[in-house]
């Protein structure tokens, strides 16, 4: 049996990077997988690789921080599948990681906040009713090692990502008793699109690369993987915690 047989998913952020991987991975395990996205040419990609692999998807366009898109995603999701029983709040934003406090304006904070972190809590609150009438789910929300440590300039990203660990965990708290699991993945550097503009980076790269243990970047599968681990039955006993996937960066 594959080890999603049988369960719904929700992917946010699914046109490309750790989304569309992560969708590619839960379809091959059985999954009947809705993607959202505000890019649909990249989720149009996905969906057709998707189907030509045989798996069972659909694909919506989808603004993370509105409740109106989010109701709709909902709906869109139990017209076609019947139930929820996983919700990735994987859709996110660097920002400018490279703006130290005092060049990042209000404006800019807010829209990293929200789409990072208000987009989570709207989207669990979407979701869970539904997950109770099937006793139980899986929430992964997305967040970085920049939510575990802290650095220079990217003040933004880090508290939003910071606040999206504990977030996960009040969370999890809550709904145990529905037998609803709320965790986090925080993966380190990851070679996607949503951080390209760092790529090309030189001296952001070598830096990088230099303090990751490994060597290296990671690439979305791999953090895919872990996801997978925590929406599969195979976490079963795993609410609260926190997966670092991170080529060892946060254990030096």
């Amino acid at each position: 049996m594959k080890r999603l047989e049988n369960k719904v998913a929700i992917i946010t952020g699914g046109a490309g990077g750790l989304g569309a991987a992560e969708a590619v991975l839960f379809a091959g395990e059985g999954a009947k997988v809705l993607i959202t996205d505000i890019k649909e040419d990249g989720l149009r990609d996905v969906s057709n690789q998707i189907t030509a692999s045989g798996g069972t998807v659909h694909y919506m366009k989808h603004d993370v921080t509105s409740e109106q898109d989010w109701n709709e995603v909902v709906k869109k999701a139990i017209e076609l599948y019947g139930s929820i029983h996983i919700l990735v709040n994987n859709a996110g934003i660097t920002g400018n990681i490279l703006n130290s406090l005092e060049e990042t304006s209000l404006d800019e904070f807010k829209k990293v906040v929200d789409i990072n972190l208000i987009s989570q809590f709207i989207g669990i609150k979407a979701v869970v009713p539904h997950m109770k009438k099937n006793k139980g789910g899986s929430i992964i929300n997305i967040s970085s090692i920049a939510g575990l440590v802290g650095s220079a300039k990217a003040t933004a990203y880090t508290a939003s990502k910071g606040a999206v660990r504990s977030f996960t965990k009040g969370a999890a708290a809550e709904f145990a008793g529905d037998n609803i699991r709320v965790n986090s993945v925080h993966p380190g550097y990851v070679d996607t699109p949503m951080t390209k503009g760092l790529q090309n980076s030189e001296e952001f790269k070598k830096m990088a690369i230099g303090i990751t243990p490994l060597g290296r970047e990671a690439v979305p599968e791999e953090v895919a993987y872990g996801v997978l681990y925590l929406a599969s039955d195979e976490s079963s006993y795993t609410t609260g915690s926190e997966m670092v996937i991170d080529g060892g960066n946060t254990a030096v």
